[in-house]
């Protein structure tokens, strides 16, 4: 059983629940926006996403992001997912993450949009 992230109540009252695509889609957002430090149990668990929001947008900064949320999603979770395509954009007052990916054991590809304003 997948827990719906985020946490709620189905109709009947009951933990609302996810399918697996779901629930890998799920852990994706957790991971890109938690900071190392936010899990008690996993410190360095996150992608430090959040922290750059207020950074100054440049071609590089989103070039640096793009390999540090492709390294983080390949460390946690590249067992689970194989990353076909990772895009960060950094706008004015928002992150957009785009990643394409392929639930390992199956052969669906799945695309993706995480987007996180002040």
């Amino acid at each position: 059983m997948n827990i719906a992230y985020p946490f709620r109540f189905d109709p009947r009252g009951r933990t609302a629940q996810a399918s697996d695509a779901e629930h890998v889609r799920d852990m994706i957002e957790q991971l890109l926006f938690s900071n190392p430090g936010d899990r008690v149990n996993r410190p360095d668990l996150g992608s430090g996403l959040q922290q750059m929001v207020f950074a100054p947008n440049s071609p590089e900064l989103s070039a640096a992001l793009q390999f540090t949320v492709q390294a983080s999603l390949q460390r946690w979770l590249g067992d689970v997912i194989d990353i076909k395509a990772l895009t960060v954009v950094s706008d004015e007052s928002a992150l957009r993450v785009d990643v394409q990916y392929m639930i390992r054991g199956t052969t669906q590809q799945t695309t993706a949009q995480f987007v996180r304003t002040i």
